[in-house]
């Protein structure tokens, strides 16, 4: 399971985590259909079109813990893997992407309608698998979904007068992406039977490491030659989105002539010009606030470490171990 960066040490763990995956694949594909061609076909673009799985990977690891085998372990990671997938419509209608995935994405595909009320059955469906797993896990999916929304909004409206961007868009980054990958690590702890520790640390794991998660990913929209992110390299920054190296550039003080026309060229709004871009892509590369960019993912994936100190030494918390350091490696 390189591609994710997860390294197992132990083959029964591997062939246990490869198996609530595979589950979870054929669920996707058949609790998406509709009595509906068009509403089917809609669902499906962006399950058929894959991603990582990181969510629903997290419940089956999580699981292993416990019961790794308990039915509703696979139900659990359909529920994040699809609150994620109505996530992504609702976030394409919002940037006015045209590709998802390496697809065209379902706003371009159909119309920005479609897609927003694809999401919307997608919500519904995951809340209908909820309401099968409990009272708790309603709460918990519900309650997640209000930090999403909480993360859109902020990141919609900007950081108000006086707040520091840079802390703005990490607390923005824990509303988005820690809150869900955090209640999937619990859910896998919670439905696979783990104690009440194990899932507690299970889910602040989850916190960190998804705030790591989306970092690393915005520095490979930067870094990268090729487009190993799912989007062409330096989408953000044509986009005019101010991701964590463009907020260290803007804040430096540093008087050295690249960073100076590094700031230059951020502090215009995006940057849609190709001379411009491919300019301002080759400074930031090799700019300070890269390389404090960078630190800060570490630090996020050490915190993320540290979270599992009251989980058992076994080969389950070593892959969980090995993510923090893919995390950390994968953006150089």
């Amino acid at each position: 399971m390189t591609s994710i960066g997860l390294d197992f040490v132990d083959p029964a763990v591997e062939a246990s985590v490869r198996a609530v995956l595979a589950s979870v694949e054929d669920e996707l594909h058949s609790c998406v259909a509709s009595a509906d061609p068009m509403v089917t076909e809609a669902a499906r673009h962006l399950v058929e079109a894959g991603g990582k799985r990181f969510r629903p990977l997290l419940v089956a690891l999580g699981a292993q813990f416990g019961d790794p085998t308990a039915p509703q372990v696979v139900q659990a990671a359909v529920v994040m893997e699809l609150t994620h997938l109505a996530t992504l419509y609702h976030d394409d209608v919002m940037d006015e992407a045209p590709v998802r995935r390496g697809v065209r994405s379902a706003n371009s595909r159909w119309t920005n309608s479609v897609a927003i009320l694809v999401g919307d059955y997608l919500f519904a469906r995951a809340a209908d698998i909820a309401a099968d797993l409990g009272t708790e896990a309603v709460r918990l999916q519900a309650r997640t979904f209000a930090r999403l929304v909480h993360g859109q909004i902020a990141e919609t409206v900007g950081p108000r007068s006086g707040v520091d961007p840079v802390a703005h868009y990490l607390d923005v980054l824990a509303e988005k992406t820690g809150s869900l990958i955090a209640t999937s690590a619990r859910f896998g702890g919670m439905f696979g039977g783990a104690t009440q520790d194990q899932t507690e640390a299970l889910a602040r794991y989850g916190e960190k490491m998804g705030i790591a998660f989306q970092l690393s990913d915005d520095l490979i929209d930067i870094a990268s030659e090729s487009a190993q992110s799912g989007k062409t390299p330096g989408t953000d920054l044509r986009e005019g989105v101010p991701t964590l190296p463009v907020l260290y550039a803007l804040a430096s003080d540093d008087t050295d002539v690249s960073a100076t026309r590094l700031r230059e060229i951020l502090s215009a709004g995006p940057v849609t010009d190709d001379d411009l871009h491919a300019e301002a892509l080759c400074l930031l590369r090799e700019s300070a606030a890269m390389k404090r960019a960078r630190e800060t993912v570490r630090s996020y994936a050490e915190e993320a470490r540290e979270r599992l100190a009251p989980l058992p030494e076994n080969s389950t918390r070593a892959a969980f171990e090995s993510l923090c350091d893919f995390i950390a490696d994968r953006t150089g």
